[in-house]
């Protein structure tokens, strides 16, 4: 029996856990004690955690266990009675818009605790609260209408670096977008304030539609050559809502051009000159005389055969000092690519991870016990869906948008919260396969798919890639893409550190309140 919920005839599985035990009564003592008390006077008593006997369970509430149709991302586990509370109103599917906040008329700041200012600097919507908060960070220069122009530096190991007075409280007021853009940019937009990492890159520029920098991380945990796409100090995005298709075009484009020049570079392609962003219709043509020269070469033959893409969107610090995601709100998205192995100093070359190699690896897995292609039979059985729970009345497609090139879906076993994911549905498994009418419609389908989740009320979203190393001939193997958010009272535990992913909804439910939010659509 294969682990993963998708079948060779194209179908999902899912289990129904219907609890049935009994349970020795171990206990020594009892601890009677009134709780409180009803309106009308009667006590409220805690005998009932005091049961004389052993304990049956019968005919407990259902739990449903969906095995990820990939399974070394584990299980999910959906409770009954939480999700039918939601099959009944989807539109209940969201999350509360946060409430006004303001304190700087009534509250000396210079007295509260540190927990408040980082509570507060997150959470005002004031602006007069932040830009109060900001100079309790660091030090403004300003000209002579008091406008800040800079921050204040001091030397450090002798090189400048800003003068900040209070770090955390710092990161909090720049990530808040109702911070005016004026301090934004002095504080953390504008190139060389937060580091020397290099510009290589533009896409658009001053006065035009987007305007975006693409930066060389070079001291970085991926070691091949780390960038990170930022829109500029004069292309200020704090929100999903403000990010445009021109944005998200000119994101992905640094993405492909630099992936594009650095293979084409391998194969010894003159690329054109220098100090250029290469047009979408010339990144084509250099795609396709990449794939030309790759024809002739034997696979393992790349030293860098393997492409790595992530975006964290959003920011949030707890009181307690606890940074709950991305360093910077500012929208923005990292790439490299990555070699086949790596040397090691005890022995020979192993193989570098990627996390494409775990789906090429179960898909050998499938293939192996059912003569199929996995994605051809997930997406099958994506299309076939029916609902966990049986019932016929309710609607139980999984699909939330699709195009001639890419869909976008609810997986029937979501790792995350309102995980969303998105498949080509060509035979394209890495971006060197996808051509620009692909890549146009994965654009706009990550654009839209983050839009769905930040119309439901998302603040934080993790997105990943699983793609197909470059010289791997498997032809089933899709590029997909999967968004992760992070919700309010979902953060993940022990549960989650076991792949055991917790859900408090149908897929399919999900499913509705994200077609809700699609162009065109009834709001609830």
């Amino acid at each position: 029996m294969l682990p993963g919920c998708v079948t060779a005839e194209g179908c999902f599985t899912v289990s129904c856990h219907r609890p049935d035990y009994t349970v020795r009564n171990q206990r020594v003592g009892s601890y009677p004690a009134r709780l409180g008390e009803l309106a009308d006077g009667s006590g409220v008593e805690n005998q009932g955690n005091f049961p004389d006997g052993q304990i049956t369970v019968r005919e407990g509430e259902p739990v449903y266990e969906i095995a990820n149709p990939l399974p070394f991302r584990g299980a999910t586990f959906i409770s009954q009675s939480w999700a039918e509370a939601r099959a009944a109103r989807p539109e209940s599917i969201r999350l509360p818009k946060p409430p006004e906040v303001s304190c700087h008329r009534s509250l000396n700041f210079n007295r509260l605790p540190q927990p408040l200012l980082l509570s507060l600097a997150i959470s005002s919507t004031d602006p007069a609260d932040l830009i109060r908060l900001a100079e309790m960070s660091c030090d403004f220069s300003c000209d002579q209408q008091g406008r800040v122009t800079g921050l204040r530096y001091e030397e450090h190991q002798g090189s400048p670096r800003p003068l900040l007075k209070n770090h955390d409280l710092f990161e909090c007021v720049v990530n808040n977008p109702h911070l005016p853009d004026d301090y934004k940019r002095v504080m953390v937009l504008r190139p060389g304030v937060q580091g020397n990492s290099e510009i290589v890159g533009e896409y658009g520029g001053p006065g035009q539609a987007t305007h975006v920098f693409e930066y060389l991380r070079r001291n970085s945990y991926i070691p091949w050559g780390h960038y990170a796409a930022n829109l500029a100090d004069d292309a200020v995005r704090y929100a999903v809502a403000d990010l445009t298709p021109a944005d998200m075009t000119g994101l992905r484009h640094l993405y492909y051009q630099r992936t594009y020049l650095r293979l084409a570079e391998m194969q010894g392609i003159d690329p054109g000159p220098q100090h250029k962003c290469l047009a979408a219709e010339e990144l084509e043509e250099l795609r396709l005389a990449i794939l030309a020269r790759l024809a002739d070469r034997p696979p393992g033959d790349l030293p860098l055969n393997g492409i790595l893409w992530g975006w964290n969107f959003g920011f949030d610090f707890s009181g307690s000092g606890y940074r709950l995601h991305a360093s910077h709100q500012q929208i923005h998205q990292q790439y490299a690519l990555l070699p086949p192995t790596v040397s090691s100093p005890t022995g020979p070359a192993l193989p570098s991870f990627a996390g494409g190699d775990l789906v090429a690896q179960w898909g050998r897995e499938f293939r192996q016990a059912t003569g199929r292609g996995f994605f051809a039979a997930y997406l099958e059985a994506i299309r076939r869906n029916t609902r966990p729970d049986g019932r016929a009345d309710r609607e139980a497609s999984l699909i939330v948008h699709e195009d001639e090139q890419v869909i976008i879906f609810v997986p029937k076993a979501q790792v995350s919260q309102w995980e969303l994911q998105i498949i080509c549905k060509g035979g394209v498994g890495n971006i060197l396969e996808a051509d620009l009418a692909c890549r146009q419609s994965l654009d706009q389908a990550l654009l839209l798919a983050q839009r769905i989740l930040a119309g439901l009320g998302a603040k934080m979203v993790t997105s990943i890639e699983y793609s197909k190393r470059i010289d791997n001939p498997d032809r089933d193997q899709r590029l997909l893409y999967a968004l992760l958010p992070k919700l309010p009272y979902s953060m993940g535990a022990f549960s989650e550190a076991q792949l055991r992913w917790v859900c408090s909804h149908f897929p399919e439910d999900f499913a509705i309140a994200c077609r809700a939010q699609l162009p065109g659509s009834k709001r609830p």
